[in-house]
């Protein structure tokens, strides 16, 4: 398979980025050698590869969730740099 000026041209279009000859020219021969060398993986001997979704085996590392008590709100509100009616006051975003 080989990427063409055409089919450059066609990415682009959907990207919406306007391209100029020279570079529409670049982009189809970088995504060639790009396919060149993904082609070097049809060489390879794969009759005793199980599929696997990740390369890695997959751990969940993450502590377990549990329940602790929250800072007091008067300790809060001290990094807070205005407080109103012990909430953080924040200027408006809407009109």
């Amino acid at each position: 398979m080989t990427i063409t000026g055409k089919d450059v041209e066609h990415v682009a279009g959907l990207a919406r980025l306007d391209l100029n000859e020279a570079e529409k020219a670049q982009f189809a021969e970088q995504l060639n050698a790009i396919l060149k060398y993904a082609e070097q993986l049809n060489e390879l001997n794969t009759d005793d590869v199980l599929p696997t979704s990740h390369a890695m085996p997959l751990v969940n590392v993450m502590r377990e969730d549990t329940a602790k008590p929250s800072l007091p709100l008067d300790k809060v509100l001290l990094n807070a740099p205005d407080d109103e009616v012990g909430q953080f006051k924040v200027p408006a975003v809407l009109e």
